[in-house]
């Protein structure tokens, strides 16, 4: 046999060999493998540069056992087995584990979690920029300014860099409005959602979240998402459906000719948005502030999303970045992956695979455009969901497929899906033999029965994945909180600056009550770098 023809060979074994490639079975690929990956380790090198951009991707629900299958999925539609697939924030250096529960739930909600990573402090269920003081749907502690809490967006705008938000649920939905609004309810999206006649409410002034974004975040460079509905009035139907939302709001404000107003007076170039068109002709040259909403609602699942209406994550993502660093201090960047979520919830396993696999394409664009010198990347979820992958499928076998081969241990002899719920509509035990299971629209099977959209968060740990200046404080069980105080202080914004220094260096002193001595010194870089070389000689 000659040696191109063992090339050939080795070129298609993936369809040769069932689960496995030739390399794999062989000792030899997985020791060179782990020499390789130690050697990486070895070398990295703790970034203690001052960031000047920090960028949050916030996949809604991405629990671990999400990222698995995302993995697998996105592997096996570029024609892998799926398994051995590395996802983009996958391969960041720093890896920690995120405790995700409320003050007042076991399991959360995505309210509260975003309180907690974007500001620093957890909260309870349903609350948006507020601490535990305020209970939520209750509006009279809402008086009282110490009980609201400043996101991190809001600490890098006041040191004089840029904010931008991008996300493909409505821009007032709980994961971006924790990076702005101060509410006793997620819920009170439009002014239509407020408790009518609550004396304290009026009382305080208390404002639904689309008036906040407009009345009093003006200057967050970039809002891009769906949502559209809470910021027209019921005059002029909705300029995509023709229809007049029931969400639209009811103090005949358009919202959007308000944020253009105001945008005018501060003499920012800006432009609004509604269709792709209209996005796609949006440059760095010709704006300096942006909103687009893109649906009255949610925008569309990515397998479904009509592109030549709606941009994709990765675009958004693009164009955010391209606008925002523009501001030569820096910026912040909140991106969140919303619709994995609602995958999960109504059990449709393929939709909210297919959302991760484009956060992820994301993420890749955000690597693409920035240095990790200078930039700090967060990667991680607000809350897990009931979703596992089980039995013992083959290598390679479809992970929204069924199960191959059908175990001995399956009593009632009926074939069944690898990915399933703990609860959710999808539930009841059923013969999935001749059933397409990788449609889009089919639900994996629960146990326990729900309403439609109702399958419930998971209350287990979610990973945080960092690379950038200080993503070595990434590491260990630390609560969802700690999150925002890492990048806070890796961005020195807030009101700890003790730590900063003037050549955008961190000043990491052990003496420091603020800090831990993190500068390796100059004697253990070179240790390092010889035991990487003995390791390399091995």
């Amino acid at each position: 046999m000659g040696f191109f023809t063992i090339f050939i060979l080795l070129s298609l074994a993936p369809s040769l060999v069932h689960g496995q490639t030739a390399e794999e079975v062989h000792r030899d690929y997985w020791l060179e493998k782990g020499r390789m990956d130690l050697r990486e380790s070895l070398l990295e090198r703790k970034n203690t540069n001052r960031a000047k951009n920090v960028i949050l991707f916030l996949g809604d629900g991405m629990g671990v056992s999400t990222v698995t299958a995302a993995r697998i999925y996105k592997g096996q539609r570029n024609g892998k087995f799926g398994e051995e697939t590395v996802l983009n924030f996958e391969k960041f250096p720093n890896v920690a584990l995120s405790k995700v529960y409320n003050i007042d739930y076991q399991t959360p909600d995505s309210a509260g979690t975003a309180t907690a990573y974007l500001c620093g402090v957890k909260t309870n269920s349903g609350t948006l920029g507020v601490d535990g003081r305020v209970v939520r749907g209750n509006c009279s502690m809402m008086g009282d300014e110490t009980v609201k809490v400043k996101s991190v967006l809001k600490q890098f705008i006041e040191d004089g860099r840029a904010g931008g938000i991008v996300t493909t649920t409505r821009v007032t939905h709980a994961t971006p409005g924790g990076a702005y609004a101060y509410s006793p309810d997620r819920d009170w999206e439009s002014d239509t959602d407020l408790p009518p006649g609550d004396d304290d409410c009026k009382k305080y002034g208390v404002k639904d979240i689309a008036a906040q974004l407009v009345d009093d975040n003006i200057d967050i460079t970039v809002v891009l998402g769906g949502g559209r509905r809470a910021f027209l009035n019921r005059t002029n139907p909705d300029p995509e459906t023709g229809k007049i939302d029931t969400k639209t709001r009811l103090d005949g404000r358009d919202l959007t000719n308000v944020w253009m107003s105001k945008q005018a007076r501060r003499g920012c170039k800006a432009r609004y948005v509604w269709n792709k068109s209209q996005f796609d002709e949006v440059t760095a040259d010709n704006t300096n502030c942006l909103l687009g909403l893109f649906n009255p609602s949610h925008m569309e699942f990515e397998l479904k999303r009509n592109k030549d209406n709606e941009p994709s994550l990765a675009e958004m993502t693009r164009k955010a970045i391209e606008i925002l660093k523009k501001n030569k201090n820096g910026f912040f960047l909140l991106v969140e992956g919303g619709r994995i979520d609602h995958g999960h919830h109504d059990n449709f396993a393929k939709l909210a695979l297919s959302e991760a696999a484009s956060f992820d394409d994301a993420v890749g664009v955000a690597l693409q455009m920035t240095s990790t010198e200078d930039t700090l990347i967060v990667v991680t979820a607000d809350h897990s969901h009931v979703f596992t992958i089980a039995g013992y499928a083959k290598r390679g076998n479809d992970i929204l497929g069924l199960m191959d081969p059908l175990n001995d241990e399956v009593t009632d002899n009926m074939t069944y899906t690898a990915l399933s719920y703990a609860n959710g509509p999808g539930a009841g035990r059923r013969n999935l033999t001749g059933v397409d299971t990788t449609n889009e629209d089919f639900r994996m099977p629960a146990l326990v029965p729900t309403t439609d959209g109702d399958e419930t968060h998971g209350a287990e740990d979610v990973a945080v994945y960092a690379t950038g200046p200080m993503a070595f404080l990434i590491q260990g069980v630390k609560e969802q909180n700690y999150i925002a105080h890492v990048m806070a202080y890796a961005a020195c914004v807030g009101t700890d600056k003790s730590h900063c220094t003037e050549d955008h260096t961190l000043k990491c002193d052990i003496s420091s009550a603020h800090s831990v001595s993190y500068l390796p010194t100059l004697t253990s870089v070179y240790l390092r770098l010889i035991v990487a070389l003995i390791v390399l000689l091995l």
